[in-house]
């Protein structure tokens, strides 16, 4: 890996790299490949940027680089991606700010050449000549090469320092996107830690509003289970009304430490919703804030300034012809003069304008340039200082930001144990809420239960019909089938055949069950249950109603079962349902959490449904009223029928008492005949039925005897007219009447029978208006509870309507009081500070001495304590400025003398290592030591001894003694030199010369002493040769 200067020659290079440093803006391009690892990145990135390892961040987008993962793993290496490192160190709080940007100036680089002068002018071959005006030629040319490299150092000054800003200008820009990469990695945290919050802050206030309602209602709840008795069948010894069903012995324990458990929540809960909404007010006031030194036209400035580099580059261009000019009237000139043939004067004289152009016109113009580019280079300078200290304290309050967010995110593990834990406590409270619907809930089941197995056991019956029919039909067909086919098969082969069978019959049989069910009715449920037990007003509908129309649909048909008792059996059925759903909501449905908009929406829908089921109840009313109606024109009908028949009955038996048997059988044929064309069978005049009549009125056979009617009184009519014509009765035709009486009887016979069936169908149908008349009554009930519940809910939300407004209104109040209390905090001074916490708390005296109100009393008397402690702190800061100016001038005085101290103890270390310097320099004359300084002279005997006191028998190695003699020309009288070895030896021997050359007693202790040259010592002479 290598950076963009040059490339490493054992890397495959799959792309470039592109990393820019935030806290700077400089950008390197590294060249390596995808299974280079971040960490190697890093290393190298190190040596470049001198950012430690252990503190560098790359960020590319949103994500983060793992040292651990190659750059594969990121889609990297890219020459369209780039990658931002920031340092760790500098976004602590403890880090020191960045120092302002120093740039080298340009003009050391590019110094101005020096003015040439006179006296400078080197000799030129035209200044020996005689015409003035071809003398001026080499100063012209002089000056106008001067010109030239003056303004060529200008404009590469101008340029150097062009490109700078152009360098500032893209780190600029470099660091603008370091700035955006780390607001959309802050961004994309908090979103995540402010969704998880907001879904912390739902489900705790979902549990708070449960928890609050079981704790405020329990003992309301409580009295109610013991004001409720339990059915007579279900009455023991020790259970009489529903209280009995847990032990409220421990009740009162269990309700006191979660109502302490409760209230410490609350209260954790609380300091935490604090310090998240000071995290949510410092994260969006990060983002809200923008950098005012962030430059948008700062690109645009530089390019309008790149005029001034046009400018000069065209002066440059002038001067250059300019000085190109000179040259060839120099070089004519010079051949001129040779050849005699050219007077330059008219071509001289052109140059004086020009070299006053350059002085005056050419050269300040890239001066003026030149300070314009210099003016652009110090605002680039200060814009980009201004953007390190940006950077700096921008990414400092991200990096305090998501210390605060980690922070806050471990502690929402924590809170969502302890929601779970209060949970888990407040069980026991919930089972108490629960009995009342449970209770009533297994009450309607009953009924429920009840009303099911009667239509079932209806539809059992109806299948068993159906299959009957169903065999009588396949039945029919098989005999028909052998009657036809039987003529041409023997029958011995149909039987082969096994076509004579017959389908078996089908016996449905339902065992019995639900035997064990209490004998109770949808009335029953408010007596031993009432809604009350249920204690929340269900908003939802229940949808599972449908089920059992779908269910029963075909039931109608069954028969001996009536229309009006099946649609009893399914509203009963449907009723209890009903109410057993309600019942087995979920306690946690009383509790949701709503906001107002929710809240309004709810009780619109609300008003609408009740609405609508009134609309639905005048309805229902008004065709009940209906069929009511038409059942009683039913009635009057057969009551007509019923004692029009018995008086032709009784007018029929007193005719036949008299003997007025022609006649009077004709006449009951004929009226007969008169009323049943009149319709008294179903039919009117036309031939239509009639309207007002049931399907249960009319049968088979009544249809089969309608139609033989009117052929019997044709008979009976014409032998009347018969008779009348001939007045001569005969035998036979007495006979015949005879039958024709015997038949009329028969058919009044049924007529009766008919009247009494008439008669217990109408008994049955009165008790089923006077059930469908108490249904309807249910129903008006059912109703009205709906009406008080509506006005119940009205009332709820006019209450917490008032409640908004007056909280509105308390938010608004205190929105002022937090509004005058900032007003105080942003007034500058401390001291103005405390004065105006003062008159704010004089302010709210009197306001609240006027207006009698006492809701802002807590407030004053906080912020009259605030004002006390802040005038406290006021004090104590003056006081610890003077104390701090004490110590100041006390702390100058010290370092003063510190100062003098140190003078003080170099003078005196100076002065002893000059006297340890000394005393080493000095020669020893006792016991000799390692690295002492010794003087040798020459003994009696020819051998150099040491001279010192009481310490004998120091002899001068012989290899020291030939040094000295090497270095002189003559033996030295005496030597000094600094001892580097000391050999200690004793005498064995008196005769031996190697052991005891200096000729010693035995056992005397001699020292062979070997020394170095001193510097800067000069032997001596022997005294021999001075003389």
């Amino acid at each position: 890996m290598s950076s963009s200067g040059g490339g490493s020659e054992g890397v495959v290079q799959r792309g470039k790299l592109i990393v820019h440093i935030a806290e700077n803006g400089h950008s390197f391009d590294l060249n390596c490949d995808e299974y280079t690892l971040v960490e190697a990145v890093q290393r190298y990135l190190e040596s470049l940027s001198g950012i430690p390892l252990n503190d560098q961040l790359l960020l590319y987008l949103d994500m983060k680089l793992e040292p651990q993962q190659p750059l594969s793993t990121y889609k990297l290496p890219s020459d369209d991606r780039e990658v931002f490192l920031y340092n760790r160190a500098k976004m602590r709080t403890n880090a020191s700010p960045p120092q302002p940007v120093h740039l080298d100036s340009p003009d050391h680089i590019h110094p101005d050449p020096t003015k040439p002068s006179p006296s400078s002018h080197e000799p030129h071959p035209l200044d020996e000549a005689s015409d003035p005006a071809l003398k001026a030629l080499p100063s012209y040319e002089v000056q106008f090469r001067y010109h030239y490299h003056h303004g060529e150092a200008i404009y590469k000054r101008t340029l150097l320092k062009y490109e700078t800003c152009e360098r500032l200008s893209r780190e600029h820009r470099v660091q603008e996107k370091a700035l955006e990469i780390a607001r959309g990695n802050l961004d994309h945290i908090y979103k995540m830690i402010l969704h998880n919050y907001n879904d912390f802050v739902k489900r705790y206030s979902q549990q708070q509003r449960a928890h609050s309602n079981l704790l405020v209602n329990f003992w309301r709840d409580l009295e109610r289970l013991r004001n409720i008795k339990l059915l007579p069948a279900l009455q023991s010894d020790n259970r009489k009304c529903l209280s009995d069903f847990v032990k409220e012995e421990n009740l009162r324990k269990m309700v006191e430490d979660c109502s302490n458990s409760h209230r410490q929540f609350e209260s954790k809960v609380g300091d935490f919703k604090q310090e998240f909404r000071e995290l949510k007010g410092s994260t969006e006031l990060l983002f809200s804030s923008e950098a005012s030194i962030i430059n948008r036209d700062l690109e645009i400035t530089i390019k309008e300034h790149r005029q001034y580099l046009n400018e000069q580059k065209s002066i440059m261009q002038a001067l250059s012809k300019d000085v190109a000019l000179v040259k060839k009237l120099v070089d004519e000139c010079l051949t001129s003069q040779l050849s005699n043939s050219l007077l330059p004067h008219d071509a001289v004289s052109a140059l004086g304008p020009m070299y006053v152009g350059h002085d005056k016109n050419y050269l300040p113009k890239m001066q003026t340039c030149e300070r314009a580019i210099s003016n652009l280079l110090t605002f680039c300078k200060d814009k980009k200082t201004e953007m390190n200290t940006f950077i700096h304290t921008y990414m400092q309050k991200i990096a305090y930001i998501q210390y605060t967010i980690r922070d806050v995110r471990y502690k929402f593990s924590v809170f969502n144990e302890a929601i779970n834990r209060q949970n888990v406590q407040f069980e026991q409270l919930k089972i108490i809420r629960g009995i009342g619907p449970a209770y009533r809930a297994c009450l309607a089941e009953i009924v429920r239960r009840k009303a099911s197995m009667k239509l079932y056991m209806g539809m059992a019956g109806q299948i068993a019909e159906r299959l009957a029919n169903k065999r009588d039909s396949e039945v029919r067909r098989r005999e028909e089938f052998i009657k036809i086919h039987s003529l041409y098969i023997p029958r011995d082969i149909l039987a082969l055949m096994g076509l004579y069978d017959m389908p078996s019959t089908c016996d449905v049989n339902v065992a019995p069950f639900d035997g064990n069910l209490l004998d109770l009715d949808i009335s029953d449920l408010d007596r031993f249950a009432p809604g009350e037990l249920v204690g929340v007003s269900f908003k939802s509908s229940v949808d599972g109603n449908e089920e059992c129309d779908d269910e029963f649909e075909d039931f109608i048909g069954i028969s001996g079962t009536s229309k009006m008792e099946v649609e009893n059996a399914k509203l009963k059925a449907e009723l209890a349902s009903c109410i057993a759903m309600l019942c087995f909501y979920p306690m946690e449905v009383e509790f949701e959490c709503l906001d107002e908009g929710k809240m309004d929406i709810l009780l619109k829908d609300g008003a609408e449904k009740t609405a609508e089921a009134l609309r639905l109840k005048d309805e229902y009313g008004k065709r009940l009223e209906s069929i009511l109606k038409e059942k009683e024109i039913q009635f009057e009908l057969y009551e007509k029928r019923i004692k029009e028949l018995e008086r032709r009955l009784s007018d029929q038996n007193d005719s036949l008492s008299i003997g007025k048997i022609g006649d009077s059988k004709s006449e009951i044929l004929n009226d007969g005949e008169a009323h049943m064309d009149e319709g008294s069978y179903g039919y009117n005049s036309s031939g239509i039925l009639n309207p007002h009549l049931d399907s249960s009125m009319r049968d088979p056979n009544r249809d089969a005897n309608e139609k033989d009617a009117p052929d019997v009184g044709m008979r009976l009519v014409g032998s009347s007219t018969a008779d009348n014509t001939s007045q001569l009765p005969k035998s036979s035709e007495i006979e015949e009447k005879s039958n024709e009486l015997t038949e009329v009887k028969a058919k009044l016979e049924a007529a009766m029978e008919e009247v009494g069936k008439l008669g217990r169908e109408l008994e049955v149908n009165r008790k089923l208006l006077d059930e469908s008349q108490m249904n309807c009554a249910h129903l008006e009930n059912c109703l009205h509870e709906a009406r008080e519940e509506a006005q119940t809910h009205l009332c709820a939300a006019d209450r917490r309507a008032s409640e908004y407004n007056a909280l509105r209104g308390s938010t608004l109040k205190v929105r002022s009081l937090f509004e005058r209390l900032k007003t105080c905090v942003s007034t500058g001074g401390i001291a103005g500070f405390a004065e105006s916490l003062n008159s704010l708390a004089q302010s709210l005296a009197n306001s609240t001495n006027e207006n009698g109100d006492d809701g802002t009393a807590e407030f004053r008397e906080c912020v009259h304590v605030l004002a006390k402690k802040v005038g406290i702190l006021t004090r104590h800061r003056a006081e610890l400025i003077d104390r701090y100016t004490k110590a100041e001038a006390s702390h100058e005085q010290l370092t003063k003398e510190l100062d003098e101290k140190k003078e003080l103890v170099n003078t005196l270390y100076t002065k002893l290592q000059s006297e340890k310097q000394v005393n080493k320099e000095k020669i020893s004359f006792g016991r000799l030591e390692l690295h002492e300084i010794a003087a040798f002279v020459v003994n009696e005997s020819g051998h150099y001894t040491a001279v010192n006191r009481n310490c004998n028998h120091y002899y001068l190695s012989q290899e020291s003694a030939a040094l000295y003699a090497d270095s002189g020309r003559q033996r030295p009288a005496y030597i000094v030199g600094q001892i580097v070895h000391i050999e200690r030896q004793v005498v064995k021997e008196v005769n031996s010369g190697d052991g005891n050359p200096y000729g010693l007693a035995v056992g005397c202790e001699f020292f062979i002493v070997t020394v170095a040259m001193l510097p800067e010592t000069a032997v001596p002479p022997p005294p021999a040769a001075a003389s």
